[in-house]
């Protein structure tokens, strides 16, 4: 007769060291818990063993080796399994199972992914802890939080191999993971591989070419949707405007801009504001200003404000002094704000944090650099400038001779990140970067030069965007 008990693997594992028992092995689906979640729960697996009684002395058998080898697979419970296996018998005078019942796999994993321990969940799952669509959820929501690609990629392939592949809103979720991770190149492929795609599919995989600052890419899938004929709707088109500014698309933004009225769209604030983005951002601040006064006069504040900015940013002073009285007529608040004393800023330490190998490795300006990253260092700086790099020392606030400056540029936290990186991966790998203050502009034309000479695409993300350098050039357009 065989017992069959809940227990854990790690009971298990202790209870294999003894010398007098032979284990059989199997999992189980549990039967189902009352309530009303029972039935969408996913089967909880236990294990099933056989006990002997104390007056059976057996051995356990061997390969020849010092592992133990087990039988994955529960005999059925009559007599005569096999000639010359031993009856078991259950000792009725004690009812208490010789190992307590515990299940590691009964464990809360949504509790555990609201909790941030996104690993420990993972580790579970890699020792059989079944989850269902809600940890799924949960799972990919933690990934794309705190932009963790490699454990997103391990939760990706979870899903793939369980009963919820192919499922819209988890593909979807995926895609805005990776998008969030800056990996279009993986977002895109769940989005060709999906079997059915919904419009929120076609707008996440515009919205994540955008983020990353590939707006061509956006307006080709936009193509590729009304070729599919799905019509698109307004949150469509703030998308596209967004792609259009992002590319400096100027003409092709009009274009979807007139487009709207063929599907009955009635233009909102948010479709207004991406124009003048376009605007703005190709430093056509004349046409942005006549579009502005033909916009409608319940939408002032907004557009004049962000046409103020715009000017602030290519310094132009009159068009500046021109929004701000009218902002000042159309709303005293904002321009009383910006007068107002704002307390100083305090001072940032430069951070970049460097993701190799599911590891975070962290980088300052201050930290003393060691001797292997130094000479790599060293030999990109004679391989830039061969390639035409020339310092561009005015990002250097210090009050040193020009030689010094030099060197303190070439010592950014973010070239220690990447000749770290470049030391320490294979060949070809991409080199992803998390940097919390603004690129600098000599080190944005730096990295440029490095991802040509290397040969690699690299990956940095400041407190604006993403920059994929690849091939000497950067996926912002050099405009951030």
């Amino acid at each position: 007769m065989e017992l069959k008990l809940h227990a854990s693997m790690a009971s298990l594992g202790n209870s294999f060291a003894s010398s007098h028992m032979k284990f059989r092995i199997s999992f189980q689906p549990s039967p189902p818990l009352a309530g009303p979640s029972s039935s969408s729960s996913s089967p909880t697996p236990f294990c099933t063993y056989a006990v002997p009684d104390n007056q059976s002395k057996l051995r356990l058998r061997r390969n020849g080796t010092n592992n133990t080898r087990f039988t994955h697979r529960t005999p059925p419970l009559h007599k005569g399994n096999h000639p010359n296996e031993p009856k078991l018998k259950l000792d009725h005078q004690n009812q208490n199972p010789p190992f307590p019942a515990i299940s590691s796999f009964n464990v809360d994993l949504v509790a555990l992914c609201e909790e941030g321990k996104l690993d420990q969940v993972l580790e579970l799952m890699g020792q059989g802890a079944v989850a269902d669509y809600r940890v799924y959820l949960a799972l990919l929501n933690l990934c794309a939080h705190t932009r963790s690609l490699e454990s997103g990629k391990r939760v990706h392939e979870f899903l793939r191999r369980s009963t919820f592949s192919g499922d819209i809103e988890l593909s979807n979720r995926l895609i805005a993971m990776y998008a969030k991770c800056g990996s279009v190149k993986d977002a895109r492929r769940v989005f060709d591989q999906m079997p059915e795609r919904n419009i929120s599919s076609w707008h996440l995989m515009i919205g994540g070419y955008t983020v990353n600052g590939l707006g061509d890419d956006s307006l080709l899938v936009f193509q590729k949707m009304k070729q599919a004929r799905i019509p698109p709707d307004g949150e469509t088109f703030a998308l596209v405007l967004a792609a259009c500014a992002r590319a400096e698309a100027v003409e092709e933004g009009f274009l979807h801009f007139e487009s709207m009225k063929e599907y009955g769209i009635v233009p909102t604030k948010e479709h207004y504001l991406e124009v003048i983005n376009i605007l703005g951002n190709a430093g056509q601040l004349n046409e942005a200003e006549k579009f502005v006064e033909r916009i409608p006069a319940g939408l002032g504040v907004e557009v004049w404000e962000s046409l103020r900015n715009y000017a602030r940013i290519h310094g132009d002073l009159d068009l500046e002094d021109h929004a701000e009285e009218l902002l000042t007529c159309l709303d005293p608040s904002k321009a009383t704000a910006d007068k107002l004393p704002t307390p100083p800023r305090k001072k940032q330490s430069d951070i970049n944090m460097l993701q190799e190998k599911n590891r975070v490795s962290e980088y300052r300006y201050t930290i003393p650099y060691n001797e292997e990253v130094h000479e790599k260092l060293k030999g990109l700086s004679g391989q830039m400038r061969e390639a035409g790099y020339v310092p561009d020392t005015r990002y250097v606030l210090h009050d040193i001779d020009e030689e010094e400056k030099e060197k303190a540029l070439q010592y950014h936290s973010e070239r220690l990140a990447i000749a770290y990186g470049l030391i320490s991966t294979p060949p070809r790998t991409t080199l992803r970067i998390i940097k919390n203050l603004r690129i600098c502009g000599d080190c944005h034309n730096a990295i440029k030069i490095m991802s040509k000479i290397v040969g690699r695409e690299l990956i940095v993300r400041d407190n604006k965007r993403f920059h994929h350098f690849k091939d000497g050039k950067c996926s912002c357009g050099d405009y951030w």
